[in-house]
Protein backbone atom coordinates (compact mmCIF):
# COMPACT_ATOMS: atom_id res chain seq x y z
CA UNK A 1 0.00 0.00 0.00
CA UNK A 2 1.81 3.43 -1.09
CA UNK A 3 2.13 5.87 1.75
CA UNK A 4 -0.60 8.35 1.24
CA UNK A 5 1.78 11.42 0.94
CA UNK A 6 3.34 9.93 -2.43
CA UNK A 7 0.02 9.33 -3.86
CA UNK A 8 -0.83 12.87 -3.44
CA UNK A 9 2.83 13.83 -4.78
CA UNK A 10 2.54 11.34 -7.39
CA UNK A 11 -1.65 12.93 -8.37
CA UNK A 12 0.12 16.46 -8.33
CA UNK A 13 3.18 15.30 -10.09
CA UNK A 14 0.87 13.92 -12.82
CA UNK A 15 -0.82 17.73 -12.77
CA UNK A 16 2.83 19.02 -13.74
CA UNK A 17 3.40 16.90 -16.24
CA UNK A 18 0.17 17.83 -17.69
CA UNK A 19 0.60 21.29 -17.44
CA UNK A 20 4.30 21.13 -19.56
CA UNK A 21 6.70 20.77 -16.68
CA UNK A 22 8.64 18.05 -14.93
CA UNK A 23 6.46 15.86 -12.58
CA UNK A 24 9.52 15.71 -10.10
CA UNK A 25 8.28 19.15 -8.97
CA UNK A 26 5.43 17.97 -7.70
CA UNK A 27 6.15 16.93 -4.44
CA UNK A 28 3.95 17.49 -1.48
CA UNK A 29 4.41 17.80 1.81
CA UNK A 30 2.47 18.35 4.97
CA UNK A 31 1.50 22.33 5.52
CA UNK A 32 3.31 24.16 7.77
CA UNK A 33 0.71 26.05 8.44
CA UNK A 34 -2.79 24.04 8.78
CA UNK A 35 -4.33 27.32 9.15
CA UNK A 36 -4.31 27.45 5.68
CA UNK A 37 -4.20 24.49 4.17
CA UNK A 38 -3.77 20.59 5.19
CA UNK A 39 -0.78 20.23 2.35
CA UNK A 40 1.30 22.11 0.07
CA UNK A 41 3.53 22.33 -2.73
CA UNK A 42 6.72 25.01 -3.56
CA UNK A 43 7.38 23.15 -7.03
CA UNK A 44 6.31 25.62 -9.47
CA UNK A 45 8.72 27.91 -7.12
CA UNK A 46 11.60 26.05 -8.60
CA UNK A 47 9.84 25.49 -11.75
CA UNK A 48 9.81 29.23 -12.45
CA UNK A 49 14.11 28.97 -12.55
CA UNK A 50 13.58 25.92 -14.77
CA UNK A 51 11.31 27.31 -17.12
CA UNK A 52 11.63 30.86 -16.50
CA UNK A 53 8.35 31.74 -15.78
CA UNK A 54 6.13 33.25 -13.02
CA UNK A 55 5.69 30.78 -10.18
CA UNK A 56 2.11 32.06 -9.70
CA UNK A 57 1.13 31.41 -13.64
CA UNK A 58 2.74 27.74 -12.95
CA UNK A 59 1.17 27.14 -10.11
CA UNK A 60 -2.26 28.22 -11.31
CA UNK A 61 -1.86 26.40 -14.31
CA UNK A 62 -1.21 23.35 -11.90
CA UNK A 63 -4.25 24.16 -9.81
CA UNK A 64 -6.85 24.29 -12.70
CA UNK A 65 -5.13 20.27 -13.80
CA UNK A 66 -6.01 19.54 -10.24
CA UNK A 67 -9.82 20.50 -10.40
CA UNK A 68 -12.06 17.87 -9.82
CA UNK A 69 -9.72 15.20 -8.93
CA UNK A 70 -11.54 12.82 -6.34
CA UNK A 71 -8.13 13.13 -4.12
CA UNK A 72 -8.42 17.04 -3.26
CA UNK A 73 -11.50 18.86 -1.47
CA UNK A 74 -9.61 22.43 -2.60
CA UNK A 75 -6.55 23.38 -4.60
CA UNK A 76 -5.62 26.78 -4.43
CA UNK A 77 -2.69 28.22 -5.97
CA UNK A 78 -1.46 31.24 -3.93
CA UNK A 79 1.30 34.20 -4.36
CA UNK A 80 4.06 34.32 -5.23
CA UNK A 81 3.52 30.70 -6.01
CA UNK A 82 2.19 28.10 -3.43
CA UNK A 83 0.08 25.10 -4.29
CA UNK A 84 -2.42 25.26 -1.26
CA UNK A 85 -4.75 22.33 -0.93
CA UNK A 86 -7.20 20.30 1.33
CA UNK A 87 -7.44 16.12 1.03
CA UNK A 88 -11.52 15.11 0.13
CA UNK A 89 -12.59 13.65 3.10
CA UNK A 90 -14.20 10.52 1.21
CA UNK A 91 -10.98 9.73 0.04
CA UNK A 92 -9.73 10.08 2.95
CA UNK A 93 -11.90 7.65 4.52
CA UNK A 94 -11.73 5.13 2.05
CA UNK A 95 -7.57 5.01 2.38
CA UNK A 96 -8.23 5.01 6.33
CA UNK A 97 -10.33 2.25 5.70
CA UNK A 98 -8.27 0.37 3.28
CA UNK A 99 -5.32 0.55 6.42
CA UNK A 100 -7.58 -2.02 8.08
CA UNK A 101 -7.50 -4.27 5.82
CA UNK A 102 -3.75 -4.20 5.01
CA UNK A 103 -0.78 -6.13 6.89
CA UNK A 104 0.91 -3.79 9.12
CA UNK A 105 -1.55 -1.24 8.67
CA UNK A 106 -0.39 -0.89 4.93
CA UNK A 107 3.93 -0.62 5.53
CA UNK A 108 5.87 -2.12 2.64
CA UNK A 109 9.20 -3.12 4.64
CA UNK A 110 10.89 -3.85 1.84
CA UNK A 111 13.92 -6.75 1.28
CA UNK A 112 14.75 -8.43 5.10
CA UNK A 113 18.03 -7.85 6.56
CA UNK A 114 20.56 -9.49 9.05
CA UNK A 115 20.44 -6.64 11.57
CA UNK A 116 22.56 -7.09 15.09
CA UNK A 117 22.25 -4.78 17.63
CA UNK A 118 24.94 -4.97 20.70
CA UNK A 119 23.44 -3.30 23.51
CA UNK A 120 27.28 -2.21 24.89
CA UNK A 121 26.57 -4.66 28.08
CA UNK A 122 27.36 -3.80 31.41
CA UNK A 123 30.35 -5.29 33.39
CA UNK A 124 29.46 -8.30 35.43
CA UNK A 125 30.13 -8.06 39.33
CA UNK A 126 27.98 -4.32 38.80
CA UNK A 127 24.67 -3.97 39.77
CA UNK A 128 22.39 -2.36 37.06
CA UNK A 129 22.42 1.76 38.05
CA UNK A 130 20.73 4.61 36.00
CA UNK A 131 23.19 5.20 33.58
CA UNK A 132 22.54 1.46 31.92
CA UNK A 133 19.21 2.60 31.13
CA UNK A 134 19.37 4.16 27.72
CA UNK A 135 21.37 1.48 26.25
CA UNK A 136 18.72 -0.85 27.51
CA UNK A 137 15.54 1.02 26.50
CA UNK A 138 17.40 2.64 23.13
CA UNK A 139 18.41 -0.77 21.87
CA UNK A 140 15.39 -2.94 22.68
CA UNK A 141 13.45 -0.23 20.61
CA UNK A 142 15.61 -0.31 18.15
CA UNK A 143 15.73 -4.14 18.39
CA UNK A 144 11.45 -3.89 17.88
CA UNK A 145 11.68 -0.90 15.28
CA UNK A 146 13.75 -3.40 13.02
CA UNK A 147 11.82 -6.80 13.46
CA UNK A 148 8.55 -4.86 12.70
CA UNK A 149 10.06 -3.66 9.39
CA UNK A 150 10.99 -7.93 8.87
CA UNK A 151 14.39 -7.88 9.11
CA UNK A 152 16.21 -10.70 11.13
CA UNK A 153 17.60 -8.74 14.27
CA UNK A 154 19.88 -10.21 16.73
CA UNK A 155 20.30 -8.35 20.18
CA UNK A 156 23.57 -9.31 22.27
CA UNK A 157 24.28 -8.04 25.45
CA UNK A 158 27.69 -8.08 24.61
CA UNK A 159 28.76 -8.24 28.46
CA UNK A 160 31.98 -7.01 29.58
CA UNK A 161 33.15 -10.18 31.52
CA UNK A 162 36.89 -10.24 30.64
CA UNK A 163 40.08 -7.91 31.86
CA UNK A 164 41.02 -6.16 34.72
CA UNK A 165 37.44 -6.26 36.25
CA UNK A 166 37.29 -9.96 36.75
CA UNK A 167 40.91 -10.22 38.14
CA UNK A 168 40.06 -7.67 40.73
CA UNK A 169 37.04 -9.92 41.88
CA UNK A 170 38.99 -12.91 41.84
CA UNK A 171 41.99 -11.46 43.67
CA UNK A 172 39.64 -9.74 46.39
CA UNK A 173 38.22 -13.01 46.52
CA UNK A 174 41.44 -15.17 47.83
CA UNK A 175 42.05 -12.31 49.97
CA UNK A 176 38.96 -12.74 51.76
CA UNK A 177 38.82 -16.30 51.45
CA UNK A 178 42.38 -17.83 50.63
CA UNK A 179 41.24 -21.56 51.45
CA UNK A 180 38.89 -21.92 48.70
CA UNK A 181 39.61 -24.76 46.51
CA UNK A 182 39.48 -22.42 43.12
CA UNK A 183 42.98 -21.24 44.79
CA UNK A 184 44.60 -24.68 45.35
CA UNK A 185 47.02 -25.74 42.66
CA UNK A 186 46.77 -28.90 43.37
CA UNK A 187 43.15 -29.78 43.80
CA UNK A 188 41.88 -32.25 41.12
CA UNK A 189 38.52 -32.52 42.22
CA UNK A 190 34.90 -30.63 41.72
CA UNK A 191 34.31 -27.26 42.29
CA UNK A 192 31.42 -26.31 44.66
CA UNK A 193 27.92 -25.97 42.33
CA UNK A 194 27.14 -23.29 44.98
CA UNK A 195 28.79 -19.89 44.95
CA UNK A 196 30.94 -19.14 47.25
CA UNK A 197 29.24 -15.51 47.37
CA UNK A 198 25.46 -14.05 47.06
CA UNK A 199 25.05 -11.56 44.15
CA UNK A 200 24.88 -8.59 47.20
CA UNK A 201 28.29 -9.62 48.38
CA UNK A 202 29.69 -9.48 44.73
CA UNK A 203 28.33 -6.46 44.08
CA UNK A 204 30.03 -4.75 47.12
CA UNK A 205 33.60 -6.68 46.13
CA UNK A 206 34.51 -5.17 43.03
CA UNK A 207 33.86 -1.07 44.03
CA UNK A 208 36.18 -2.49 47.05
CA UNK A 209 39.10 -4.10 45.36
CA UNK A 210 38.86 -1.54 42.28
CA UNK A 211 39.48 1.02 45.33
CA UNK A 212 42.19 -0.37 47.13
CA UNK A 213 43.85 -1.54 43.27
CA UNK A 214 44.05 2.35 43.19
CA UNK A 215 45.85 2.98 46.10
CA UNK A 216 48.24 0.16 46.30
CA UNK A 217 50.41 -0.64 43.86
CA UNK A 218 50.93 -4.20 44.95
CA UNK A 219 47.38 -5.02 44.95
CA UNK A 220 46.72 -3.85 41.85
CA UNK A 221 49.80 -6.12 40.40
CA UNK A 222 48.49 -8.99 42.24
CA UNK A 223 44.94 -8.59 40.08
CA UNK A 224 46.61 -8.37 37.29
CA UNK A 225 48.25 -11.59 37.61
CA UNK A 226 44.67 -13.25 38.89
CA UNK A 227 43.78 -11.57 35.76
CA UNK A 228 46.50 -13.34 33.41
CA UNK A 229 45.95 -16.79 35.15
CA UNK A 230 42.31 -16.49 34.26
CA UNK A 231 42.83 -15.65 30.81
CA UNK A 232 45.00 -18.50 30.37
CA UNK A 233 42.96 -21.19 31.86
CA UNK A 234 44.18 -21.87 35.06
CA UNK A 235 41.55 -24.58 36.02
CA UNK A 236 40.59 -22.77 39.45
CA UNK A 237 39.89 -19.33 37.83
CA UNK A 238 38.05 -20.25 35.69
CA UNK A 239 36.00 -21.96 37.52
CA UNK A 240 35.61 -19.10 39.66
CA UNK A 241 34.55 -17.09 36.51
CA UNK A 242 32.21 -19.18 35.54
CA UNK A 243 30.53 -18.61 39.18
CA UNK A 244 30.67 -14.99 39.42
CA UNK A 245 29.18 -15.02 35.20
CA UNK A 246 26.36 -17.32 36.94
CA UNK A 247 25.58 -15.20 39.54
CA UNK A 248 25.86 -11.91 37.87
CA UNK A 249 23.72 -13.01 34.85
CA UNK A 250 21.14 -14.12 36.85
CA UNK A 251 21.04 -10.90 38.98
CA UNK A 252 21.07 -9.33 35.01
CA UNK A 253 18.12 -10.83 33.94
CA UNK A 254 15.83 -10.30 36.74
CA UNK A 255 16.26 -6.66 36.31
CA UNK A 256 16.27 -6.64 32.43
CA UNK A 257 13.02 -8.24 33.11
CA UNK A 258 11.34 -5.57 35.09
CA UNK A 259 12.60 -3.45 32.02
CA UNK A 260 10.98 -5.64 29.00
CA UNK A 261 14.11 -5.82 27.72
CA UNK A 262 15.78 -9.29 26.38
CA UNK A 263 18.62 -10.81 24.66
CA UNK A 264 19.01 -13.44 21.72
CA UNK A 265 22.48 -13.77 23.02
CA UNK A 266 24.16 -13.10 26.40
CA UNK A 267 27.67 -13.28 25.12
CA UNK A 268 30.52 -11.18 26.19
CA UNK A 269 34.11 -10.59 25.51
CA UNK A 270 35.29 -13.29 26.88
CA UNK A 271 33.86 -15.19 23.99
CA UNK A 272 35.92 -13.82 21.23
CA UNK A 273 39.45 -14.57 23.62
CA UNK A 274 40.43 -17.34 22.00
CA UNK A 275 39.78 -15.86 18.27
CA UNK A 276 42.09 -12.74 19.23
CA UNK A 277 45.57 -14.38 18.29
CA UNK A 278 44.29 -15.51 15.16
CA UNK A 279 42.66 -11.98 14.12
CA UNK A 280 46.28 -10.08 15.37
CA UNK A 281 48.28 -12.45 12.73
CA UNK A 282 46.15 -12.22 9.97
CA UNK A 283 46.07 -8.13 10.26
CA UNK A 284 50.43 -8.31 10.45
CA UNK A 285 50.37 -10.98 7.58
CA UNK A 286 48.35 -8.57 5.42
CA UNK A 287 50.18 -5.74 6.36
CA UNK A 288 47.84 -3.51 7.54
CA UNK A 289 49.05 -3.17 11.26
CA UNK A 290 52.59 -2.30 12.55
CA UNK A 291 54.65 -1.44 15.39
CA UNK A 292 54.43 2.12 16.73
CA UNK A 293 56.45 2.45 20.30
CA UNK A 294 56.38 -1.44 20.84
CA UNK A 295 52.10 -1.30 20.25
CA UNK A 296 50.61 -2.83 17.50
CA UNK A 297 48.52 -0.28 15.78
CA UNK A 298 46.34 -0.29 12.65
CA UNK A 299 46.54 3.46 10.94
CA UNK A 300 42.67 4.97 10.31
CA UNK A 301 43.31 8.38 9.22
CA UNK A 302 42.29 9.53 5.84
CA UNK A 303 43.11 12.14 3.64
CA UNK A 304 40.08 14.08 4.26
CA UNK A 305 40.06 14.27 7.92
CA UNK A 306 39.81 17.45 9.07
CA UNK A 307 41.01 16.68 13.10
CA UNK A 308 43.45 14.44 14.43
CA UNK A 309 42.20 10.40 14.12
CA UNK A 310 45.07 8.47 16.22
CA UNK A 311 45.54 5.13 14.96
CA UNK A 312 43.71 1.87 16.26
CA UNK A 313 45.75 0.14 18.67
CA UNK A 314 45.22 -3.37 18.71
CA UNK A 315 48.03 -4.59 21.21
CA UNK A 316 49.78 -2.83 23.75
CA UNK A 317 53.55 -2.61 23.77
CA UNK A 318 52.98 -6.01 26.63
CA UNK A 319 51.15 -7.93 24.41
CA UNK A 320 47.68 -6.88 26.31
CA UNK A 321 44.92 -6.57 24.15
CA UNK A 322 41.97 -3.78 24.50
CA UNK A 323 38.38 -2.74 24.10
CA UNK A 324 39.51 -2.22 20.48
CA UNK A 325 41.15 -5.70 20.18
CA UNK A 326 37.72 -7.59 21.43
CA UNK A 327 35.80 -5.46 19.52
CA UNK A 328 37.29 -6.18 16.41
CA UNK A 329 37.23 -9.92 17.18
CA UNK A 330 33.50 -9.79 17.63
CA UNK A 331 32.92 -8.12 14.65
CA UNK A 332 35.12 -10.74 13.36
CA UNK A 333 33.06 -13.72 14.94
CA UNK A 334 29.51 -11.62 13.87
CA UNK A 335 30.94 -11.52 10.07
CA UNK A 336 31.96 -15.34 10.01
CA UNK A 337 28.59 -16.51 12.35
CA UNK A 338 26.04 -14.39 11.40
CA UNK A 339 27.26 -12.22 8.01
CA UNK A 340 24.97 -9.13 9.40
CA UNK A 341 24.44 -6.22 6.41
CA UNK A 342 24.19 -4.08 9.44
CA UNK A 343 25.80 -3.70 13.42
CA UNK A 344 24.32 -0.68 15.28
CA UNK A 345 26.00 -0.05 18.62
CA UNK A 346 24.29 1.48 21.59
CA UNK A 347 26.55 3.42 23.87
CA UNK A 348 27.36 6.82 25.46
CA UNK A 349 27.95 9.11 22.42
CA UNK A 350 30.97 10.62 24.23
CA UNK A 351 32.41 6.97 22.95
CA UNK A 352 32.04 8.59 18.75
CA UNK A 353 35.41 8.57 18.24
CA UNK A 354 36.22 5.38 19.67
CA UNK A 355 33.75 3.39 17.26
CA UNK A 356 35.20 5.82 14.25
CA UNK A 357 38.49 4.21 14.60
CA UNK A 358 37.18 0.70 15.18
CA UNK A 359 34.94 1.09 11.84
CA UNK A 360 37.64 2.25 10.28
CA UNK A 361 39.81 -0.26 11.12
CA UNK A 362 36.78 -2.75 10.24
CA UNK A 363 36.93 -1.46 6.89
CA UNK A 364 40.42 -1.41 6.13
CA UNK A 365 41.53 -4.72 7.32
CA UNK A 366 38.68 -6.23 5.51
CA UNK A 367 36.47 -7.57 8.48
CA UNK A 368 33.25 -6.42 7.28
CA UNK A 369 32.04 -6.66 3.50
CA UNK A 370 32.00 -2.94 1.74
CA UNK A 371 28.34 -2.82 1.83
CA UNK A 372 28.33 -3.86 5.56
CA UNK A 373 26.77 -0.45 7.31
CA UNK A 374 28.26 0.09 10.81
CA UNK A 375 26.11 2.57 13.05
CA UNK A 376 27.47 4.21 17.17
CA UNK A 377 24.19 5.81 18.35
CA UNK A 378 25.70 7.75 21.31
CA UNK A 379 23.47 8.85 23.52
CA UNK A 380 23.16 11.31 26.18
CA UNK A 381 23.36 11.59 29.87
CA UNK A 382 20.00 10.96 32.58
CA UNK A 383 20.91 13.90 34.62
CA UNK A 384 19.06 15.33 37.57
CA UNK A 385 16.89 18.12 38.13
CA UNK A 386 20.21 20.07 38.77
CA UNK A 387 21.51 19.23 35.25
CA UNK A 388 23.88 16.98 36.34
CA UNK A 389 23.99 13.19 35.89
CA UNK A 390 21.63 11.51 38.03
CA UNK A 391 22.10 10.37 41.26
CA UNK A 392 20.25 9.26 45.19
CA UNK A 393 19.73 11.66 47.41
CA UNK A 394 23.00 11.08 49.37
CA UNK A 395 24.83 11.48 45.90
CA UNK A 396 25.36 7.96 44.59
CA UNK A 397 25.02 6.39 41.84
CA UNK A 398 21.13 5.26 41.06
CA UNK A 399 20.86 1.77 41.26
CA UNK A 400 18.33 0.84 38.25
CA UNK A 401 16.41 -1.44 40.31
CA UNK A 402 15.77 1.16 42.66
CA UNK A 403 14.62 3.83 40.16
CA UNK A 404 12.07 0.98 38.90
CA UNK A 405 10.90 0.50 42.17
CA UNK A 406 10.28 4.66 43.21
CA UNK A 407 9.00 4.68 40.08
CA UNK A 408 6.26 2.24 40.43
CA UNK A 409 5.38 3.11 43.99
CA UNK A 410 5.03 6.84 42.32
CA UNK A 411 2.39 5.27 39.94
CA UNK A 412 0.77 3.23 42.88
CA UNK A 413 0.23 6.18 44.72
CA UNK A 414 -1.83 8.01 41.81
CA UNK A 415 -3.99 5.08 41.01
CA UNK A 416 -4.70 4.35 44.21
CA UNK A 417 -5.27 8.01 45.27
CA UNK A 418 -9.09 8.40 46.29
CA UNK A 419 -10.29 5.65 44.82
CA UNK A 420 -10.78 1.91 46.20
CA UNK A 421 -9.43 -0.77 44.12
CA UNK A 422 -7.71 -4.55 44.72
CA UNK A 423 -3.96 -4.32 46.07
CA UNK A 424 -2.96 -6.84 43.81
CA UNK A 425 -4.68 -5.76 40.67
CA UNK A 426 -3.41 -2.04 41.15
CA UNK A 427 0.59 -2.94 42.00
CA UNK A 428 -0.07 -4.96 38.28
CA UNK A 429 -1.14 -1.94 37.12
CA UNK A 430 1.54 0.24 38.48
CA UNK A 431 3.86 -1.53 37.04
CA UNK A 432 2.45 -1.23 33.49
CA UNK A 433 2.33 2.67 33.71
CA UNK A 434 5.65 2.67 35.54
CA UNK A 435 7.41 1.28 32.83
CA UNK A 436 5.89 3.26 30.25
CA UNK A 437 6.55 6.53 32.59
CA UNK A 438 10.45 5.29 32.48
CA UNK A 439 10.75 4.07 28.76
CA UNK A 440 8.66 7.06 27.20
CA UNK A 441 10.34 9.20 29.34
CA UNK A 442 13.62 8.52 27.62
CA UNK A 443 12.54 7.38 24.21
CA UNK A 444 10.91 10.41 23.43
CA UNK A 445 14.14 12.75 23.85
CA UNK A 446 16.62 11.81 20.96
CA UNK A 447 18.67 9.30 21.72
CA UNK A 448 22.06 12.04 21.28
CA UNK A 449 20.25 14.62 23.72
CA UNK A 450 20.75 14.58 27.35
CA UNK A 451 17.92 15.10 29.39
CA UNK A 452 16.33 15.43 32.94
CA UNK A 453 14.80 12.37 34.63
CA UNK A 454 11.73 14.44 36.12
CA UNK A 455 9.72 12.08 37.79
CA UNK A 456 6.53 14.34 38.28
CA UNK A 457 6.55 14.87 34.87
CA UNK A 458 7.04 11.88 33.63
CA UNK A 459 4.29 9.85 35.85
CA UNK A 460 2.03 12.43 34.71
CA UNK A 461 -1.08 11.54 33.06
CA UNK A 462 -0.98 14.90 31.47
CA UNK A 463 1.46 16.03 28.43
CA UNK A 464 4.18 14.23 26.28
CA UNK A 465 4.05 11.34 28.82
CA UNK A 466 4.00 7.43 28.79
CA UNK A 467 0.95 7.51 31.31
CA UNK A 468 -0.85 9.93 29.18
CA UNK A 469 -0.73 7.65 26.07
CA UNK A 470 -1.69 4.72 28.40
CA UNK A 471 -4.49 6.82 29.31
CA UNK A 472 -5.86 7.57 25.65
CA UNK A 473 -5.50 3.82 24.77
CA UNK A 474 -7.17 2.59 27.90
CA UNK A 475 -10.03 5.31 26.83
CA UNK A 476 -10.55 3.86 23.66
CA UNK A 477 -10.32 0.25 24.96
CA UNK A 478 -13.27 1.62 27.30
CA UNK A 479 -15.60 2.83 24.58
CA UNK A 480 -15.02 -0.79 22.63
CA UNK A 481 -15.90 -2.49 25.62
CA UNK A 482 -19.22 -0.68 25.91
CA UNK A 483 -19.82 -0.70 22.62
CA UNK A 484 -19.42 -4.53 22.28
CA UNK A 485 -21.84 -5.41 25.29
CA UNK A 486 -24.18 -3.20 23.91
CA UNK A 487 -24.03 -6.04 20.63
CA UNK A 488 -22.60 -3.68 18.50
CA UNK A 489 -20.95 -5.07 14.96
CA UNK A 490 -17.12 -5.00 14.84
CA UNK A 491 -16.92 -5.03 11.53
CA UNK A 492 -17.78 -1.85 10.39
CA UNK A 493 -17.07 0.26 7.27
CA UNK A 494 -15.23 3.97 7.96
CA UNK A 495 -17.22 6.94 6.73
CA UNK A 496 -16.27 10.28 5.38
CA UNK A 497 -15.41 12.20 8.55
CA UNK A 498 -18.38 14.68 9.97
CA UNK A 499 -15.71 17.09 11.47
CA UNK A 500 -12.87 18.59 11.46
CA UNK A 501 -11.53 16.78 14.76
CA UNK A 502 -12.14 13.77 13.22
CA UNK A 503 -10.56 13.89 9.67
CA UNK A 504 -7.19 15.63 11.63
CA UNK A 505 -7.78 12.16 13.42
CA UNK A 506 -7.75 10.17 10.23
CA UNK A 507 -4.66 12.09 8.70
CA UNK A 508 -2.22 11.42 11.84
CA UNK A 509 -3.62 7.68 11.60
CA UNK A 510 -2.33 7.95 7.43
CA UNK A 511 1.43 9.16 8.63
CA UNK A 512 2.22 5.18 10.03
CA UNK A 513 4.14 3.46 7.56
CA UNK A 514 6.14 6.98 6.32
CA UNK A 515 7.01 7.62 10.20
CA UNK A 516 7.51 3.75 10.79
CA UNK A 517 10.12 3.62 8.06
CA UNK A 518 11.93 6.67 9.14
CA UNK A 519 12.29 5.65 12.62
CA UNK A 520 13.84 2.63 11.19
CA UNK A 521 15.88 4.01 8.35
CA UNK A 522 17.25 7.03 10.76
CA UNK A 523 17.19 4.48 14.07
CA UNK A 524 15.12 6.94 15.51
CA UNK A 525 12.90 5.67 18.15
CA UNK A 526 11.66 9.50 19.26
CA UNK A 527 9.93 9.52 16.06
CA UNK A 528 7.46 6.96 17.14
CA UNK A 529 6.75 8.66 20.40
CA UNK A 530 6.23 11.58 18.53
CA UNK A 531 4.11 10.28 16.29
CA UNK A 532 1.57 8.26 19.11
CA UNK A 533 1.64 12.00 20.80
CA UNK A 534 0.04 13.17 17.75
CA UNK A 535 -2.28 10.85 17.51
CA UNK A 536 -3.68 10.59 21.13
CA UNK A 537 -3.71 14.30 20.83
CA UNK A 538 -5.92 14.22 17.93
CA UNK A 539 -8.20 11.44 19.35
CA UNK A 540 -8.85 13.46 22.70
CA UNK A 541 -9.98 16.45 20.76
CA UNK A 542 -12.24 14.05 18.75
CA UNK A 543 -13.27 12.29 21.58
CA UNK A 544 -14.23 15.54 23.48
CA UNK A 545 -15.92 17.26 20.53
CA UNK A 546 -18.04 13.59 18.89
CA UNK A 547 -20.63 11.89 20.79
CA UNK A 548 -19.44 8.64 19.95
CA UNK A 549 -21.87 5.66 21.91
CA UNK A 550 -24.84 8.50 22.13
CA UNK A 551 -24.73 9.01 18.37
CA UNK A 552 -28.19 8.42 16.99
CA UNK A 553 -27.18 7.44 13.77
CA UNK A 554 -26.04 3.38 13.85
CA UNK A 555 -24.38 3.81 10.75
CA UNK A 556 -22.01 7.00 11.66
CA UNK A 557 -21.61 5.41 15.43
CA UNK A 558 -20.20 2.44 13.87
CA UNK A 559 -17.64 4.60 11.60
CA UNK A 560 -16.70 5.93 14.94
CA UNK A 561 -16.13 2.40 16.70
CA UNK A 562 -14.15 1.37 13.46
CA UNK A 563 -11.79 4.61 13.41
CA UNK A 564 -11.35 3.96 16.96
CA UNK A 565 -10.46 0.27 16.67
CA UNK A 566 -7.98 1.38 14.26
CA UNK A 567 -6.69 4.09 16.60
CA UNK A 568 -6.16 1.26 19.17
CA UNK A 569 -4.63 -0.92 17.32
CA UNK A 570 -1.92 1.64 15.74
CA UNK A 571 -1.02 3.07 19.32
CA UNK A 572 -0.69 -0.37 20.72
CA UNK A 573 1.55 -1.31 17.56
CA UNK A 574 3.83 1.95 18.23
CA UNK A 575 4.17 1.00 22.07
CA UNK A 576 4.72 -2.63 21.32
CA UNK A 577 7.80 -1.29 19.46
CA UNK A 578 8.77 0.90 22.45
CA UNK A 579 8.80 -1.49 24.41
CA UNK A 580 5.76 -1.48 26.46
CA UNK A 581 2.28 -2.47 26.81
CA UNK A 582 -1.15 -0.89 28.33
CA UNK A 583 -3.21 -2.02 30.55
CA UNK A 584 -7.42 -2.90 30.14
CA UNK A 585 -8.29 -0.04 32.86
CA UNK A 586 -6.10 3.04 34.74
Amino acid sequence: MKNMIDLISKEVGLAFEAAGYEADLGKVTVSNRPDLCEYQCNGAMAGAKRYKKAPIMIAGEVAERLAGSAIFEKVEAVAPGFLNMNISPAWLSEYVAAMTKEEKFGLETGEAETIMVDYGGPNVAKPLHVGHLRSAVIGESIKRISRYMGNKTIGDIHLGDWGLQMGLVINELKERNPELPYFDEEYTGEYPEEAPFTVSELEEIYPTASGKSKEDEAYKAKAMEATFKLQSGVRGYRALWDQIIKVSVADLKKNYENLNVDFDLWKGESDVHDIIPGMVQYMKDGGYAHLSDGALVVDVKEETDTKEMPPCMILKSDGASLYNTTDLATIMDRMKTYAPDKIIYLTDKRQDLYFEQVFRCARKTKLVNEDTDLIHVGFGTVNGKDGRPFKTRDGGVMRLEYLIRDINDRMLDRITENRDMDPEEAAKIAKIVGLAAIKYGDLSNQASKDYIFDVDKFTSSEGNTGPYILYTIVRIKSILRKYTEQGGDMDVAILPPVNDPEKNLMKELTGFAPMMKGAFEEVAPHRVCAYIYSIANAFNSFYHETKILAEEDQELKKSFIALLGLTKDILETCIDVLGFSAPEKM
